[in-house]
């Protein structure tokens, strides 16, 4: 494994501010390690704990409400349609809860420290802290184990008896703290019943969510001594090192039982959990740490850079003192740190790892990192661009074990989801809207139905599982998976109605999240008509996904295939606008806000698959202007998706731009804002913090560096030969069980090697201008020349 690549975050003081500070974490426990020399504070977060309990997402007014939004649209009525659209909408989502914060205060407040160092390492998804007061040297290492379900942190010195600090336990939640003797604490919570707000805080003693932290300490030396004291603090004196191991659980039973009801003990679980790293060393910990990490994160690298000049010069201190990954952010706009840009790309890689695991809580706004009870949109998973973003880079980037919880969320959906469509919509099938919660909610949430009228959340989540057979060829897979694409399916079948036009329409319909002029009203907004843009590529999308998957699994003579044949060409076609864009609407409307965050009318490009050179030069031109009119601003993940969409057109010069955009320091005070960029730990900024750029950035990369369809390989189709002369990216996957290395030099492509374990396929692999058909064997590698000249084959085997 290439492991010359620094791939550190670095700082050179303690965090100030909660992006300051380093995340880790194990998928579901997380933590976030500010580093203080005379106050250590690490954050704790379980992905389950939340507010709430499961509720009921039916509505039965809706179908009457709906009746009459639909004939007012029939009349061109948007303004009326829009404001009888709030008859659809229902009640608000829970909102996700921070844990707790482990405390460590150290007798040194009043000493100056000297050679402070925290960096967090990708390579080994460790983060450590180094310093030294007077002559001695102290170091930290902390780490959140998936092997050992646990926190780990180390705390040593170079000198004997040198380490003394007072150790303690709080949550901003209800709770309690006891100590069960001098190695170990006990705490214990709940969350509020129903979600806090800003004027409210909730923390009532409802029945929500219960959970327990338990902490167990180990240390070592002669003089070391452990006392507790007031029944809730540990007291450690003189030791030479200190291990802490940190467990956690709640009575969280999935999304269809309530806390009252749950059977889950969160203490004993804890306490269980702890057991298995009982008699387990530090070392062997770490060694068990590394190796299930390390498989994961080790299957791609990527280099940007040749020379290591760059990185030394970027990494190396500097007059003494160490420059900072916020440094070289800041110096992007002048020096354009190619190795920047490959520690971003992994970092989305790292972070993803670290926040979504077989059998975790789907990765939430903020991955599983939160520090407040009322975090922004709740730390909602957000269906209408985010949560999707959040795992675009699982397949191209060989993660596709962190899609698992993404499933698994969308499985529950699923079954509330079919309630709200028989109850709501008078449909068959199931249909989500555009934000959740751990309960699985399915239905509208609460306000302007600019975002709340929206039931395309789960067809669009529903795209993903057709995209992982076509990257995995799994059967089995798709064989499990196909039930819920059907039903998704026999929902939008159902949704569609005869509209004026001829066609099959949605009615209402709204472009997420954004409005138009509404003719005739004097210049008034509305969010409401029928048809947009986005709706129609989504059923589009899962349309061709379901007749594609009913072909692998021999069911393409089902009623509902027959249904969707027979559909399909009865979907309006995407409209070119005046100024030769794409209409984001049925009608060519004015738009008041033509720099809107959103994307949705480009959906067929990017992340979808009906809008491609090939077949549509004509629209990918009008998808060009779209984005020039859109504009090069917007929030962080907004960004992304402007990056990937270029990278999509073949366009490497607009994709880097974004980069450009997106790699840019947004100070940590600003509450709001809509201009991205990132934060001094590298996290992502709308602002506030949301975590989807940094996973929608790394599949950018992704994109400019190999595209694919089933029977089309695209090598370096928007690489910046300029920016990135010579280099090298292993382990990227394709569709069609291809895994892929590419190695480029002076701008041109020098060597390709792709293998598939078991796909068998006669490829069309393209470079430039110039493409090759190969017949893929599974089981055997290929490498290419420049020329696309097939050099050397040789089974995997060997």
């Amino acid at each position: 494994m290439e492991e010359d690549r620094p791939l550190k975050v670095v700082f050179a003081s303690p965090a100030e501010h909660f992006t300051d500070a380093a995340p880790i974490g194990n998928g579901s426990l997380g933590a976030m390690v500010w580093g203080g020399v005379a106050s250590e504070k690490l954050q704790l977060n379980h992905d389950t704990l939340w507010t709430g309990a499961p509720g009921d997402y039916t509505d039965k007014k809706a179908p009457a409400a709906l009746a009459a939004v639909r004939k007012l649209v029939d009349e061109g009525r948007f303004l009326d349609a829009t404001a009888a659209s709030s008859g659809l909408c229902g009640g608000p989502n829970e909102a996700y809860q921070p844990l707790g914060d482990i405390n460590l205060e150290f007798e040194t407040s009043n000493q100056e420290c000297n050679s402070y160092k925290r960096e967090l390492n990708l390579h080994t998804a460790i983060v450590s802290i180094t310093y030294n007061l007077r002559e001695v040297q102290y170091t930290r290492e902390h780490f959140c184990s998936n092997p050992n379900q646990a926190m780990v942190t180390k705390i040593s010195a170079n000198k004997s008896g040198q380490l003394s600090f007072t150790l303690s336990l709080n949550s901003q939640l209800n709770h309690n703290v006891r100590t069960v003797n001098e190695n170990e604490m006990i705490m214990e919570g709940i969350c509020p019943e129903r979600r806090p707000t800003l004027q409210k805080s909730g923390m009532d003693n409802a029945s929500g969510i219960k959970f327990s932290a338990v902490l167990s300490l180990h240390m070592g030396g002669a003089g070391a001594k452990a006392a507790v004291l007031n029944g809730q603090k540990l007291r450690i004196d003189n030791a030479d090192w200190v291990v802490l191991l940190v467990t956690a659980s709640s009575s969280f039973d999935g999304p269809f039982i309530g806390p009252a009801n749950s059977k889950v003990d969160p203490v004993s679980a804890a306490l269980k959990t702890l057991k298995m790293s009982t008699n387990v060393t530090f070392v062997q910990l770490k060694a068990a740490h590394l190796k299930d990490y390390q498989g994961l994160f080790h299957r791609v690298t990527l280099k940007l850079s040749q020379s290591s000049t760059v990185e030394k010069a970027s990494l190396e201190k500097v007059g003494g003192t160490i420059k900072t990954t916020a440094e070289r952010v800041n110096s992007f706009q002048t020096d354009e740190d190619p190795s920047l840009v490959e520690l971003l790309f992994q970092y989305g890689r790292y972070l993803l790892i670290s926040c979504s695991r077989p059998g975790t809580q789907v990765s939430n706004l903020q991955g599983i990192w939160n520090q407040s009870i009322t975090p922004a949109w709740e730390a909602a998973p957000t269906l209408n661009i985010n949560l999707q973003m959040n795992y675009w880079p699982t397949l191209p980037c060989n993660l596709s074990e962190c899609q698992e919880p993404l499933f698994d969320f969308m499985a529950s959906l699923g079954v509330n989801g079919a309630k709200t469509a028989k109850n709501n919509y008078q449909a068959s099938g199931w249909v989500t809207h555009h934000k959740s919660d751990i309960w699985a909610k399915s239905s509208a949430s609460n306000g302007d139905p600019q975002y709340a009228v929206w039931p395309m959340g789960g067809a669009w989540l529903c795209t993903h599982l057709w995209e992982h057979y076509q990257y995995m060829l799994d059967k089995v897979f798709l064989e499990n998976a196909y039930p819920l694409l059907e039903e998704c399916a026999l929902f939008l079948v159902e949704w569609l109605i005869e509209g004026p036009r001829g066609y099959l329409e949605t009615n209402p319909s709204t472009s997420p999240e954004h409005s138009f002029i509404a003719p005739g009203t004097g210049g008034q907004l509305a969010s409401v008509s029928y048809s947009t843009t986005m709706d129609i590529s989504i059923i589009r999308e899962i349309f061709l996904a379901v007749i594609s998957s009913a072909e692998v699994l021999g069911k393409s003579d089902s009623t509902l295939v027959v249904r969707i044949k027979q559909a399909l060409p009865r979907l309006p076609s995407i409209m070119i606008a005046k100024d030769r864009t794409i209409m984001e609407w049925a009608h060519d409307f004015e738009d008041p806000d033509v720099h809107h965050r959103h994307q949705s009318h480009l959906f067929g490009v990017y992340p979808g698959h009906t809008i491609t050179i090939e077949k549509n030069p004509e629209l990918c031109q009008a998808v060009a202007n779209s984005l020039h009119k859109r504009g090069e601003d917007g929030p962080g993940w907004s960004l992304s998706w402007k990056m990937a969409l270029w990278a999509r057109l073949m366009n490497s010069e607009n994709a880097y731009r974004m980069i450009l955009k997106l790699i840019n320091l947004v100070p940590a005070s600003e509450q709001f804002g809509v201009n991205g960029g990132l934060y001094t730990n590298l996290w992502t900024a709308h602002p506030p913090f949301q975590i989807d750029a940094n996973f929608g950035f790394t599949a950018a990369i992704a994109e400019m560096l190999l595209q694919s369809t089933l029977t089309d390989l695209y090598l370096l189709p928007a690489l910046p030969c300029n920016k990135w002369p010579r280099g090298c990216v292993k382990g990227l996957r394709a569709r069609g069980d291809l895994t892929i290395n590419i190695c480029w030099e002076e701008g041109g492509l020098q060597e390709a090697l792709l293998w598939s374990d078991k796909g068998n396929s006669v490829l069309n692999l393209h470079y430039g201008g110039q493409s090759t058909v190969l017949r893929v064997s599974g089981g055997n590698a290929y490498k290419f020349n420049g020329s696309l000249q097939c050099t050397e084959t040789w089974p995997l085997e060997a």
